[in-house]
């Protein structure tokens, strides 16, 4: 059973708030590509149609390569979704978001959300360094760090 919180933030250490954005910030060091997670308590409506309007609402379409992949939770609704930008989409298998969906959800059925988060950021990372490899001239073109919907 999940623990009412009052807000996102308070559902994550210090230290696991560090090791997300940690992974994060790992994963982008060989690649053009950017990662962002945005957490919030609750979803309102459906969660895709939520990811797509926080991707644009964080600016992750205006990436040069188009190769920017969200990573949603929703706490207390028990809902999460994962949204790449045209250029991940066009390079990744046809089951990559469902196999990762896969593996967040063995994480998060046992309330390991750090965990889970940080597999899954590491694996977009494999993809965006095989696809999207860094550049000479590379810039980090959006924030690592997580973003909270309740703050």
């Amino acid at each position: 059973m999940l623990k009412m919180f009052k807000t996102a933030k308070s559902w994550f250490t210090e230290e696991e708030r560090s090791r997300i954005e940690r992974a994060i910030r790992d994963a982008e060091l060989e690649t053009s590509g950017e990662i962002r997670v945005h957490i919030e308590t609750r979803c309102p409506g459906e969660v895709l149609d939520r990811a797509a309007y926080i991707f644009e609402k964080l600016g992750m379409h205006k990436t040069e390569k188009r190769n920017g992949v969200l990573i949603y939770l929703a706490l207390e609704s028990r809902k999460f979704a994962f949204i790449g930008d045209i250029g991940i989409n066009s390079v990744v298998p046809k089951d990559f978001w469902e196999n990762l969906k896969m593996n967040a959800l063995i994480h998060f059925r046992e309330g390991r959300f750090s965990d889970g988060l940080v597999e899954v950021i590491n694996e977009i990372g494999h993809y965006l360094q095989k696809y999207f490899p860094i550049q000479r001239n590379d810039v980090n073109e959006l924030p690592n760090e997580i973003s909270f919907g309740d703050e």
